[in-house]
């Protein structure tokens, strides 16, 4: 696997690069936001792990910027900043995953492999989904209400999928945090619930029940007449 390690600290990004060499992938290193980002754009890597903290660009923009000229691969945040504010923040931005430093070289395979099988398995699947009134086509990431194209964050897209997948199941918060972040956040945490209502906004638009059911307690489903 290629993976692209965006890291001003020689000492990590070495120890990152060494690991990873004797797991058997190729690595290239970037030393600052804007030469990681040409990289990315121009490069053909199936993985980029991206720190916060970077010279030249922040990796918030590096993030956002490959999101928005519809840069897909796969991405992990590395970064000292371990608010729970900026893992949400990180993931909004389009991150598929966010470690915070340290961490252990171990924990970074097994998420690295999570969510490359992520990953696989979208690409596995049918390229498009509809559900009632909702399409979701996976390859040009378009959602679309009665043929209406809806904008949504990455988030959203992965939450609507997950939904859409299984109309009528009952999804809890604990299933939804792990499927559309592979974290072992807090349960209790309300980064869900508020995902939820920027859905809602956007999809159920002037009806006043909305297509995704709250069973309190339990979690969400995608009701579908």
């Amino acid at each position: 696997m290629r993976i692209l390690i965006i890291e001003d600290e020689e000492r990590i990004a070495d120890f990152l690069q060494r690991g990873l060499r004797a797991e058997g992938h190729f690595c290239v290193v970037a030393n600052d936001g804007e030469a990681g980002l040409s990289l990315a754009l121009e490069g053909d890597f199936d993985l980029v792990l991206l720190d916060m903290m970077l010279p030249g660009m922040h990796g918030r923009e590096v993030c956002q910027t490959l999101r928005m000229n519809k840069v897909n691969i796969p991405l992990i945040i590395l970064s000292a900043m371990d608010s729970l504010n900026d893992v949400i923040a990180g993931l909004r931005m389009g991150a598929d995953d966010y470690m915070t430093k340290p961490f252990s070289f171990e924990e970074l395979l097994a998420r690295i492999e999570t969510v490359m099988r992520r990953k696989s398995e979208i690409t596995s699947e049918e390229q498009s989904i509809s559900t009632g009134r909702l399409a979701f086509d996976r390859q040009s990431l378009r959602f679309s209400v009665d043929g209406n194209e809806i904008k949504m964050t990455a988030k959203e897209l992965a939450i609507i999928e997950l939904l859409m997948s299984n109309p009528g199941t009952l999804f809890s918060r604990e299933r939804i945090l792990s499927n559309v972040w592979g974290l072992n956040m807090d349960p209790l945490t309300n980064v869900v619930d508020v995902y939820i209502g920027k859905l809602r906004k956007k999809i159920d638009g002037d009806n006043a029940e909305s297509m995704i059911e709250t069973v309190r307690g339990l979690g969400y489903r995608l009701n579908i007449d």
